[in-house]
């Protein structure tokens, strides 16, 4: 079968291998079908790491997606499958914080390989059916669209709340879509480039900033809301200025949600501000087991994952697709093997 693993900092490379086996924790044999390029495998492939975590070794990246499955009770039938796979034992995992999980294996993470492959093994318990209205590249987007369900249960966003999304690549665009279904009634949105905000206005968005500076924008949003401020804000940016900008925007009592991850690792805002107006700042990391609700979003038209498809590639066209997805063009690039 075909691989492509990072080798290096822009250094995707094709290598041809065995068909993986499966074992007792690694259950189920995946012909994989379809792959979204996330930001956090864009910083593997810039920085040659994300966050502490560094690339050691020829890493199969990939942990947005589709298969079909190809052994056992679900043979023929397909999958969207949950990239994150918690120990089960620790008492994070045990008080319900799997995603916080101590230990954890990820797809594409670390010493994981993951699904930029033609085959790979998989728990069963991590597979999700999917029905058929939706798509095998709908069913890659719900990594993400269960990544902006968490942010918005961290947000607790109550109807009729006036919601913040700074920075609508595919991750905002989600989280602006999934807020408005969570009962937000007015979307205020930022981005760098044009074009995402012209998609989050398609997608519902009701006000739309350039953020130039990251000043400006939180200027125009306080005077759009009588100085009042924004309920909740998510900083989907992963951008020290976005940063800034979302404690600049958000109301006295309000809430911020960081969700953005940034690639120096570090994440800095003016604590008189914070402290003044009394915020309470959640950090977001990865999702809870969500995708039940993302399946029902997308199945009931609540949540267009098929909207931020914005370019696809075969497998081994792979470096070809991180070099757009790197140049952000477009909205989401899905590698289909």
């Amino acid at each position: 079968m075909q691989a492509i693993r990072l080798h290096n900092i822009h250094d995707l490379r094709a290598h041809d291998e065995r068909v993986p086996t499966t074992d007792d924790k690694f259950d189920t044999l995946l012909k994989i079908t379809s792959v979204g390029v996330c930001g956090s495998d864009l910083h593997w492939f810039e920085e040659g790491a994300i966050g502490d975590a560094k690339l050691k070794h020829p890493l199969v990246l990939g942990h947005e997606f589709a298969a079909v499955v190809q052994s056992g009770p679900l043979r023929g039938r397909r999958v969207a499958v949950d990239p994150a796979i918690p120990c089960g034992h620790c008492e994070l995992c045990l008080v319900g914080h799997g995603n916080l999980c101590e230990k954890p294996i990820f797809s594409g993470h670390g010493t994981q390989d993951g699904a930029l492959r033609e085959y790979m093994p998989w728990p069963s318990e991590n597979l999700h059916l999917l029905p058929d209205s939706i798509s095998d590249d709908d069913g890659a987007l719900l990594e993400p669209l269960g990544v902006a369900i968490h942010a918005v249960d961290l947000g607790h966003i109550k109807t009729g709340m006036s919601v913040g999304v700074f920075g609508v690549g595919a991750i905002g665009l989600l989280t602006q879509q999934v807020a408005r279904a969570a009962g937000a009634i007015e979307l205020f949105v930022t981005d760098r480039r044009q074009h995402r905000l012209d998609a989050s206005e398609e997608l519902g968005a009701h006000h739309r900033y350039v953020a130039d500076d990251y000043f400006t924008e939180s200027q125009a949003i306080l005077a759009d809301t009588n100085k009042r401020g924004l309920d909740v804000v998510f900083e989907c940016a992963g951008d020290n200025a976005a940063v800034e900008s979302a404690f600049n925007a958000v109301k006295p009592g309000g809430t911020v949600v960081l969700v953005g991850i940034p690639s120096d690792d570090r994440t800095s805002f003016r604590a008189s501000t914070a402290r003044r107006k009394g915020l309470t700042i959640k950090m977001s990391r990865r999702m809870k087991p969500v995708y039940p609700r993302a399946i029902a979003l997308v199945q009931q038209g609540r949540v267009n994952v098929r909207a931020l498809v914005s370019s696809r590639f075969k497998l081994a066209d792979s470096q070809a697709a991180f070099e757009v997805a790197q140049r952000r063009e477009g909205l989401k690039v899905v590698i289909e093997a």
